[in-house]
């Protein structure tokens, strides 16, 4: 944390005064297309509103990336649809070793081949 707090106040110049808390507010509005930057591996999160929306998330997660999936939506209209998907997704992740958890109640995270969760709690 301290090394991010180094590296964005050094941007704004020691002379100016940095509210981080308005800066973290705004990190989620920003204008710019974030992907246009080079990363070997992106966190992606989506918004499971159908069935049909596992394919952008199979495809993401067989290009290596890593997928946060908001089932919320889904699950308040049709469960059957839900498991179904989900289903679908754990199938497709245990198919390439990939690995499935549960972030909350209407969260999971999914990721590609070769990251694993560490599942044993100490």
């Amino acid at each position: 944390m301290i090394t991010f707090l180094k590296r964005f106040t050094n941007k704004l110049g020691a002379e100016s005064e940095v509210d981080v808390n308005e800066y973290l507010d705004t990190l989620g509005i920003e204008q710019e297309d974030l992907l246009q930057d080079e990363a070997d591996v992106w966190v992606k999160p989506y918004v499971l509103e159908d069935v049909g929306d596992t394919a952008a998330i199979t495809e993401d997660l067989r290009n290596g990336n890593i997928v946060m999936l908001n089932i919320e939506p889904l699950y308040k209209r049709n469960t059957i649809k839900l498991k179904q998907a989900v289903n679908e997704l754990k199938s497709f992740v245990k198919g390439i070793d990939g690995d499935v958890a549960r972030l909350s109640e209407f969260k999971l995270i999914f990721t590609p081949r070769g990251v694993k969760f560490a599942k044993a709690r100490r």
